[in-house]
């Protein structure tokens, strides 16, 4: 019986993996590479920012550190996140339906908290979710389950009652590890067949999710 929903963010609930592979381009421009959305999807797409940074540190040999290339792309991401990000089709009547529905609704993101929650004010569904767990409050991030156990924990939920929305490769094994019943809604890159092997369901969107929670 599934008690609870835990949602990912980004490229999740939010369509924010486009801003990502503009910010990398913005980042590698004046070393004068640049790389296709394809090659983002494939090899960056859905991983932590540390991750991906030292990745493309290493491939492009650029001459900065993690530290001072993950403030360059915060810097950037500021400037685009004031334009606003949009909310992922059915996001606000997924969230409706599952308060409506006495579901607990938690986040387990990755994401920095406070940009996290100004995203989620500036689309008022901040109030939608029950309680958050951000990257800071756990020892090891996505593919490891730890995220997942601690929203788990928050929520005062057995794993098997509570099932995950994720969009990434690293997410849908952080949900398994973890013994959660992972959904996945990809974004820009379908899930391998390893990966799929540990899905409940793959879906189009997250209005799909509402016909899913139907059935049970």
């Amino acid at each position: 019986m599934i008690k609870a929903v835990i949602f990912d963010l980004d490229g999740l609930l939010i369509d924010s993996e486009i801003i990502s592979y503009k910010l990398y381009q913005e980042l590698l421009k004046p070393y004068g590479y640049e790389f296709s959305i394809n090659d983002y999807a494939e090899n960056y797409s859905g991983k932590p920012a540390v991750v991906n940074m030292n990745a493309i540190i290493k491939r492009f040999n650029l001459s900065l550190n993690i530290e001072t290339g993950l403030n360059k792309v915060k810097l950037m991401e500021k400037e685009f996140l004031a334009d606003g990000v949009n909310l992922k089709a059915g996001a606000k009547e997924l969230l409706e339906y599952l308060k409506t529905n006495q579901y607990k609704i938690a986040m387990a993101s990755s994401s920095l908290k406070e940009r996290a929650l100004d995203i989620l004010d500036k689309h008022h569904i901040q109030d939608y979710f029950d309680m958050f767990v951000f990257g800071y409050e756990v020892e090891k991030g996505k593919p490891n389950p730890d995220i997942f156990l601690k929203a788990c924990e928050k929520l005062g939920e057995s794993p098997e009652d509570c099932l995950v929305l994720e969009d990434s490769e690293a997410g849908i094994q952080a949900a398994y590890s973890a013994n959660v019943p992972v959904i996945c809604i990809p974004d820009m890159k379908k899930p391998n067949q390893t990966y799929e092997e540990m899905l409940v369901l793959s879906l189009d969107s997250l209005y799909d999710v509402i016909s899913y929670l139907e059935k049970k």
